[in-house]
């Protein structure tokens, strides 16, 4: 997929830019017939996890349930969008971060194949995560609420929805050591204070985890939370392998700072000491 220039006229530019908006279209709708198509088969596959918590029918496949004349249409054209967004993430990421590439500085573009490559790899890592550690405990949560008083009758598009909020949910938040590499790497942030902040950034991340997760459970939250801070120190990490000569430079920095700002606090109370002691002797 080739990369325009960094010059061209603005016309030119709207022009790339629909042409590429054409190829995620284009790509996204061969991916959604071939989806809709497999349809019953997704939606096993997305179900599998919580399986033991649902009707099952004499093959073993779990049986959901549909209470309009349009609902069974409705859930396949789900599924089958947001099959098709996942499966199509690395086409749609190449051709909005290729559109950008050409405004990059050359020093800037050697980050760019990395970057997309570990993005892909982060929201892949993120969906999995949540397929094989969160949806059991989540749904095992929520459907004991109902124990004692009411029947689970798992309706097809609700649960496929919440199901499909947490693996977007998840993928999204496994971004998260990208972010904060980027934010030390190009000294957005220093890296000394993500270091030395760390009880507001962990006060931060929890309050997004129970954002980010689509049901109350503070099972989810907490797993949510614990592999947030596992991946922020992750990056943290190797922020600080890529930048040790630049994150000690920083720390001098902000120590001499604060040595100047201490000194200067101590000149303004010695002045202000002296206009005291000045007025006592006028008096």
């Amino acid at each position: 997929m080739p990369i325009g220039p960094a010059r061209m006229p603005l016309f030119d530019h709207l022009g790339e830019l629909r042409m590429r908006f054409v190829r995620i279209v284009v790509c996204l709708l061969i991916a959604m017939c071939v989806f809709y198509l497999a349809t019953p088969t997704i939606a096993q596959l997305m179900l599998q996890p919580v399986a033991e918590f649902m009707p099952t029918d004499a093959d073993g496949n779990v049986v959901l349930n549909v209470f309009g004349a349009f609902d069974a249409f409705a859930v396949r054209f789900k599924i089958a969008i947001w099959s098709s967004i996942v499966a199509c993430a690395p086409v749609i990421l190449w051709q909005l971060l290729a559109f950008f590439l050409p405004a990059l500085k050359p020093n800037e573009r050697k980050w760019f194949i990395p970057t997309f490559a570990v993005a892909c790899a982060l929201f892949i890592a993120g969906t999995v995560f949540c397929y094989f550690i969160i949806l059991d405990p989540a749904f095992q949560w929520l459907t004991d609420q109902a124990s004692g008083f009411a029947t689970v009758m798992p309706e097809a598009d609700k649960w496929v929805d919440i199901i499909i909020k947490f693996e977007i949910g998840f993928g999204v938040a496994f971004e998260l050591p990208l972010v904060v590499f980027y934010l030390t790497i190009f000294e957005v942030v220093p890296y000394a204070k993500l270091r030395e902040s760390w009880r507001v950034v962990y006060i931060t991340l929890l309050t997004l985890s129970a954002v980010i997760t689509p049901d109350a459970s503070p099972v989810t939250m907490i797993l949510m939370f614990a592999a947030m801070l596992a991946l922020y120190e992750v990056s943290l990490l190797a922020a600080r392998l890529v930048l040790g000569k630049r994150i000690k430079e920083q720390k001098k920095e902000m120590e001499e700072e604060a040595k100047a700002d201490a000194e200067w606090e101590e000149e303004w109370s010695e002045r202000q000491r002296r206009r005291k002691l000045e007025r006592e002797k006028e008096q």
